[in-house]
């Protein structure tokens, strides 16, 4: 039985809460040097971005040594270095830790923020603010919020409690229930429960409906309505987890919710900076049985929907 090659650590320290990037050689290829095989791998980075990262001794190796550009290829070996980070526009709103142990810390997290560092949003995320703000270089997100949706978020402390929690979620072991505000459509049946095929296709923003077998069920409530401006509080229950699986739904029910830029129309994307009229859709309870401890474990934002609680407000920005 072949052995599996164990990953050495990093020899650089995190920036801001970010990890650096790891890459390892692949085998095969007619690269002669790493710097060869680097300058291919990371086109993408711009002409003269990897010459001027090797040159000044920002790749190292696993002995945290900086690497040359003719240094040998060798398949398997690992370097790392640190990604430019991208100026980001600070999300003006906190963080707020809900219950913390040796083992997780769970979290309220606002609008705006993504749960992890993806794409053009890298520091300015849950993840990172944690790690600085908690002293906890280690912190793994269980699983993931969308940026712009608001509520409970579950990190795990150390990198071997995270595959337990992790199977929490991917084995439809969490009760996971979330409140949004759409508008209030007086012939729409409900309760109900929606099935449907959802597609997401990679570098398109908006996710889709397909026919075939339904892989998103969502059980979509209405928790009280409003005459005077149209609109409902819903409780949205799901069943499984796919990408924009609530916001899909809700649209294709003809309430889609306040405030989503992709349903039913993708109307371009928000300018930074600008944190008006948040998505109305919070991660409202969250609830599972500790896969380590056995501890039942029931928590509840405190967030609130301002389209909901002050809708003047909410439209006005």
């Amino acid at each position: 039985m072949r052995r599996k090659t164990r990953t050495p650590p990093s020899p650089l320290p995190q920036r801001r809460g970010v990890d650096p990037v790891r890459v390892r050689l692949p085998p095969g290829g007619a690269w002669a040097t790493v710097g060869e095989h680097l300058v291919e791998r990371l086109s993408g980075a711009g002409p003269g971005t990897v010459e001027g990262m090797l040159d000044a001794g920002l790749v190292v190796g696993a002995d945290g040594r900086p690497v040359a550009a003719d240094t040998p290829y060798v398949p398997g070996m690992y370097v790392w270095f640190h990604r430019e980070l991208p100026d980001e526009v600070p999300v003006p709103f906190p963080l707020e830790v809900v219950y913390r142990d040796e083992r997780i810390v769970v979290v309220d997290k606002p609008h705006f923020l993504a749960t992890t560092p993806r794409g053009s949003h890298v520091a300015e995320t849950a993840l990172a603010r944690l790690r600085c703000e908690l002293g906890l270089p280690a912190l793994t997100a269980a699983h993931r919020l969308d940026r712009l949706t608001a509520g409970l978020v579950l990190f795990t402390v150390r990198p071997g409690d995270r595959g337990p929690y992790q199977s929490l979620f991917s084995d439809r072991q969490v009760r996971k229930e979330y409140e949004a505000v759409a508008p209030y459509v007086p012939g729409l049946a409900l309760p109900r429960t929606v099935r449907s095929r959802i597609v997401k296709e990679r570098g398109i923003p908006a996710a889709r409906e397909t026919p075939g077998e339904p892989n998103a069920v969502t059980l979509v409530e209405l928790v009280e309505h409003r005459e005077r401006d149209g609109l409902g509080r819903y409780r949205l229950t799901p069943a499984t987890g796919q990408t924009h699986q609530l916001r899909v739904h809700m649209s294709a029910l003809g309430v889609p919710l306040l405030g989503d830029p992709l349903y039913p129309v993708v109307t371009g994307p928000v300018p930074a900076g600008d944190f008006r009229r948040p998505l109305q859709l919070l991660a409202r309870r969250l609830e599972f049985t500790d896969p380590v401890t056995g501890a039942e474990h029931r928590f509840v934002s405190g967030r609130v929907l301002r389209a909901w609680s002050s809708p003047a407000k909410w439209a006005a920005g």
